[in-house]
């Protein structure tokens, strides 16, 4: 496995690669890796013949009140699993490799990046978008594998790819859960104990959104069954429950009629959750 600091080094990787014929898939991370980051890398190592896993926090999407200096951090840790892994190469540059001095120019997806999320956190998708596209300059792969979790997240990018014409196809990993049901997430480990045990009433929530949806529901009654279960999450400040259309998410509104994704995100002290499901009404 080749661990790569400069944009020049995976580069260099890449076109011996590309030279032999070979096919390359991107897993963009943050690190701290979990299992749901790790089936990422397997779907990636199934359609491809050599894997990047890209470790690099990436500071242009924290606010400024938001966790970027305590965001949990192993390098040494990561490395193994992803050895493990049998991933190829690992790219992880620092904030002056990636973004040097000086630097000017950002990309933004304004339809989705200003809502939901977006408007929970200003300049959040900005930033994401950003260093996506650098990452696929720099690694120029076939195809870059993302989590449903980040739904939204994953939304943007697709609409990014082809608005821009990338040369790279974007594939989506479902997401993966902890016994209980809470969606696996680096900030996981930050929560308390009671926090944790709290937690799970996110999924639990969005188990009655799926099952309430098969009646073709109003949006509204919806929203209320989703806050009254969230509502048993005592520690837990709600920030957002909202239901859109599960492609463009637009909002909707009156009976629920087709593909739907209910998105929530919930705050435990200083840990915002996020998690998500697509829900659809009987035929």
């Amino acid at each position: 496995m080749k661990i790569c600091r400069t944009r020049a080094e995976l580069r260099d990787v890449v076109r011996g690669w590309k030279r032999a014929g070979e096919t390359v898939g991107l897993v963009p991370t943050m690190g701290y890796l979990h299992e749901g980051h790790l089936g990422l890398v397997r779907l990636a190592r199934e359609k491809a013949d050599r894997v990047i896993t890209t470790i690099f926090v990436n500071p242009t999407q924290f606010g400024p009140n938001e966790d970027l200096d305590t965001y949990p951090r192993d390098e040494a840790r990561d490395l193994a699993l992803l050895e493990a892994e049998r991933v190829d190469a690992v790219f992880m540059p620092d904030v002056a490799e990636m973004y040097g001095a000086g630097g000017d120019t950002f990309v933004e997806v304004p339809g989705l990046s200003g809502i939901l999320q977006g408007a929970l956190r200003p300049g959040h998708f900005r930033g994401v978008a950003t260093v996506v596209t650098k990452l696929f300059n720099i690694a120029t792969p076939d195809f870059a594998v993302f989590g449903e979790k980040d739904y939204q997240q994953l939304t943007m990018i697709r609409q990014m790819v082809r608005d821009l014409d990338m040369p790279l196809e974007i594939l989506a990993h479902p997401t993966v859960r902890e016994a209980d049901g809470l969606a696996m997430s680096s900030r996981n480990v930050r929560l308390n104990p009671e926090q944790r045990r709290q937690a799970v009433a996110l999924s639990r929530a969005l188990a009655a959104a799926e099952t309430l949806a098969r009646a073709a529901p109003e949006i509204a009654e919806l929203e209320e069954a989703v806050q009254a279960v969230l509502a048993e999450a005592k520690d837990g400040d709600v920030q957002s429950v909202d239901i859109r259309d599960a492609e463009t998410l637009a909002e909707l509104s009156g009976p629920l009629s087709r593909p739907a994704v209910v998105l929530l995100a919930v705050r435990f002290g200083p840990v915002l959750l996020i998690d998500q499901r697509v829900i659809t009404p009987a035929a």
